[in-house]
């Protein structure tokens, strides 16, 4: 669908300045005033009279850029105005995001402003029972926010149906495509109405992606605030370059700091490790990753968000659907493997217009690789070889460090593994890799 018609292509900078100009209603505009929220960013300005048009969207822009509100507010204000009603089983808006933490988060964005148009809306994802997501369907449900693997199994089951979906949006395609869910949301979207309208959220328009643009969006505009490898510059990026034995006390002089600080590892063991030794060093963190049980990830991202712990110790995929502001430091204690990734990462901090710090820890034999990652993304960040109280770290986490006591009997995480057992007791640091 849509393969031999043209891209529409706009890169809109002097866009209008209100949400009043863009053609919200005055209820969603008077509702994000009272959240403090007045002006549209880049995204929302350059998408929103297409979506609110009822065109098909292709938007471009970095995680963190304000792409909910672009395409929660043009979805919430079309199915208000749509004469269609609500039916069990057979949701009118659709968005399809690829981790069940993205999907938490934007419906929480999402619900109390539909509560205000007098919609209904629900979320649905694996790692949890199914029978509430069987009853609220059953109930009826204007807007499904959904992971893919979920809701093709209530689609499968009969449960859902989406022959009534107005509108689709797919959000952070490229995420999806790395994950390997395309198929199945090609497969989802084959179920939609090919008359509907469809928007497409993606930081990369990869090979795959562009695939789904061109069978499932018609005469898309396609809408990019900026480029793909273009450094934030309210972002700086620094390589420290440490020896192996250095590597933990400067990251735990690091996020001993003021403010959160997010440290990514490379495996879900990594994560569960360093969380420990942070603990055991005083420094209050917990971890995201796959091994965790939903409910523990929900309640460790909560801890984080809420400011009941300061770091956040996660792997690549889990980080996904990290949406939390205020994000100060972000640090590869596992350097990444390729460029996408490293932007991925990076961009959970210096979030719509915000300042924010990017550190990559590096031992010697990572240097090389890690230059060449660099390259890739566009970046040149400032390497320097350190020991533990250079005083550049205290200028890239400024601020009084705050140690509790070392605890060698916590917990890195509230709750179990998915495997039921108890975390063990946690060890002393040792200068192993954390990956």
């Amino acid at each position: 669908m849509g393969a031999s018609r043209p891209h529409l292509a706009r890169t809109t900078t002097d866009a209008p300045k209100t949400f009043a100009a863009l053609g919200l209603p005055a209820v969603l505009v008077n509702a994000l005033a009272g959240l403090g929220i007045t002006a549209p960013l880049p995204i929302q300005s350059a998408t929103m009279a297409d979506s609110l048009a009822g065109r098909d969207v292709l938007g471009r822009a970095r995680t963190g850029s304000g792409k909910t509100y672009a395409f929660v507010l043009p979805m919430l204000t079309r199915l208000s105005a749509s004469a269609a009603g609500r039916r069990a089983g057979r949701p009118r808006g659709l968005i399809l995001v690829p981790t069940r933490e993205l999907a938490t988060q934007v419906e929480a964005s999402l619900a109390p402003l539909a509560k205000l148009m007098n919609l209904r809306t629900m979320v649905v994802f694996g790692g949890v029972s199914a029978s509430p997501q069987i009853s609220g369907l059953r109930a009826g449900v204007d807007i499904l926010v959904a992971c893919p693997g979920r809701l093709a199994d209530h689609v499968e089951a009969g449960r859902a149906l989406l022959d009534a979906v107005e509108i689709t949006v797919v959000d952070e395609a490229d995420h999806m495509a790395d994950l390997g869910f395309l198929p199945v949301v090609r497969r989802l979207l084959d179920r939609t109405p090919r008359s509907g309208q469809r928007l497409l959220f993606s930081a990369t328009l990869d090979a795959e992606v562009d695939v789904l643009v061109r069978r499932f969006l018609t005469e898309p505009v396609r809408h990019s605030v900026d480029r793909v490898t273009a450094p934030v510059e309210s972002m700086s990026h620094h390589v420290l370059q440490v020896s192996q034995e250095d590597r933990f006390p400067v990251l735990v002089d690091l996020a001993a700091a003021p403010g959160r600080t997010l440290v990514f590892t490379r495996t879900k063991r990594g994560a569960r490790t360093l969380t420990r030794r942070l603990v055991a060093a005083g420094v209050p963190a917990v971890e995201l990753h796959g091994n965790l049980a939903q409910a523990a990830r929900t309640r460790n991202l909560r801890a984080f968000s809420d400011g009941q712990v300061t770091t956040l110790v996660a792997t690549d995929i889990a980080a996904r659907g990290i949406h939390v502001d205020d994000v100060v430091l972000v640090v590869h204690a596992d350097p990444p493997v390729e460029h996408k990734a490293y932007l991925h990462r990076s961009g959970r901090t210096a979030r719509a217009g915000a300042a924010g710090t990017v550190v990559t820890l590096v031992t010697d034999d990572q240097v090389v690789g890690t230059r060449e990652m660099t390259r890739k993304a566009g970046l040149a960040p400032t390497t320097t070889r350190l020991r533990p109280g250079h005083p550049l770290l205290a200028r890239l986490a400024p601020g009084r460090r705050s140690l509790g006591a070392a605890k060698n009997d916590v917990p890195a995480a509230p709750g179990r593994t998915r495997r039921g057992r108890s975390h063990r007791r946690a060890s002393a640091p040792t200068p192993t890799p954390f990956v």
